[in-house]
């Protein structure tokens, strides 16, 4: 028998529907007759889906020190660029004047008169402390959770690293040219200091990021609640290179948020870890669904299908969506299987009686019934009446009171009725009930 997928239900209008229980010669009460009709048929594909805000953005604390001030305050509302809070980090601020004094005395130094052998074993020197500040710098960075935040910070450690690099190299020519007499040592002098300047601009570059993001500031416009909303936090770039000016880089903060049942609240004054999580600004501006679409379904699924949105949070209540992509990959979805995700808009909801429903918040569970395809004034079955034969679909068609087995090309599928593409018209007799029961030139009533 041709099934519609679980996931599918429809809604069916008919302009004609006529459909006659009628037993078959008096042998089978549970054969039942009726009528191909024209009518309208919607096919509906339902997926679990979860609403969405717009974007979510974490402050976090970007070294060790103590939470200053807080000027919010949960559920306040906040523009993009405003200040929230403050961190007073002692230890920042000494990392930034300790590389503002190493930049500023190689720039005032001449690089003075040394040996060829002295640039050498000064080269070494250099290239290894550069060296194990970056080792000790990607260390740390392998052991935060956050993919992102990991990523980022790699990110910043590889630039870091080339320009150094770049730098080093062309003080390693010098020398070399030294070495064959083809460069003097003044020269050799100032390409080295140069490699030396690049790794102290890098550490006070960093240093001075970290100063500048003590001072908290809206990344989004958006709602504010207090402490992060998962591992979204780190370690800062400067802590993680603080080996490049003879420091230890430090171990990765754990970076979850607060346990079930404890406030998440830093309090102002609290000492805070670089990578403390002090509040998060959420953006409901534009609230939406994450569906899950199986993969039997998705290939309907396209930018443009609406959908109507039932929330457990909000019984009888429906909203309005729309589909604007769905995922080229797949992911496993809760049911074990293969699952593409989709994006929708949420729009406005009503309950039955026509009251305004309450607006969602991000995370509730939800279930979209995606109208993905329609046909209307269409030649129409019961959905009962199509069954499949060696893979194709059939229907029992009546035939001078004998059943005939015919062939049926179906199209929008609902689950009360389909529609037939080919194979009948409207007004055909057929077997609509009971189709397991009927046989090639079984006689039935008219």
């Amino acid at each position: 028998m041709h099934r519609v997928p679980p996931r599918t239900t429809a809604l069916a209008l008919f302009i004609v529907v006529s459909l006659t229980g009628a037993s078959c010669t008096g042998h089978d009460t549970d054969v039942g007759l009726g009528s191909a009709a024209r009518g309208d048929v919607v096919e509906v594909v339902d997926a679990p889906a979860t609403v969405t805000a717009r974007a979510a953005a974490t402050l976090t604390a970007a070294a060790d020190g103590t939470l200053a001030s807080l000027s919010v305050k949960p559920g306040d509302t906040v523009a993009v660029g405003q200040v929230l809070g403050i961190v007073d980090s002692p230890s920042a601020q000494q990392r930034l004047k300790a590389a503002s004094d190493a930049l500023d005395a190689l720039n005032r130094s001449g690089g003075g008169t040394v040996g060829v052998k002295n640039l050498s074993a000064q080269q070494k020197r250099t290239d290894d402390a550069a060296a194990k500040a970056f080792a000790d710098a990607r260390s740390a960075a392998a052991q935060i959770a956050d993919v992102t935040v990991r990523t980022t910070l790699t990110t910043q450690i590889d630039l870091a690293e080339r320009t150094y690099q770049e730098a080093a190299a062309s003080a390693r020519a010098v020398i070399q040219s030294v070495q064959r007499g083809l460069a003097s040592v003044s020269q050799a002098m100032a390409a080295l200091t140069q490699a030396q300047k690049a790794q102290a601009q890098s550490a006070y570059d960093l240093a001075r990021s970290t100063v500048d993001e003590l001072i908290l500031r809206a990344p989004v416009a958006g709602v504010v609640q207090l402490g992060g909303t998962s591992a979204a936090s780190a370690p800062s770039i400067t802590d993680l290179l603080g080996a490049a000016s003879g420091g230890q880089a430090p171990a990765a903060v754990p970076t979850g948020g607060a346990g079930l049942g404890v406030d998440p609240a830093v309090p102002i004054g609290g000492k805070v870890a670089a990578g403390t999580a002090i509040l998060t600004v959420v953006d409901t501006s534009q609230l939406g669904l994450m569906a899950e679409i199986d993969e039997t379904d998705v290939l309907l699924v396209q930018p443009g299908v609406t959908a109507r949105v039932e929330l457990d949070a909000a019984p009888g209540a429906s909203y309005e969506a729309t589909v604007t992509s769905a995922d080229v990959l797949p992911t496993t979805s809760a049911r074990g299987g293969v699952a593409y995700r989709s994006r929708l808009t949420l729009g406005p909801g009503r309950y039955d009686d026509g009251r305004p429903a309450p607006a969602p918040r991000p995370g509730m569970n939800a279930v979209a019934h995606l109208q993905v395809r329609s046909i209307t004034d269409a030649v129409t079955v019961p959905a009962a009446a199509v069954f499949n034969v060696g893979g194709k679909d059939v229907v029992w068609l009546v035939r001078g009171g004998r059943a005939v087995q015919q062939p049926v090309s179906i199209g929008v599928s609902g689950q009360d009725r389909v529609q037939v593409v080919s194979g009948l018209s409207d007004g055909d007799r057929l077997v609509v009930r009971g189709t397991d029961k009927v046989k090639q030139g079984m006689e039935l009533p008219q």
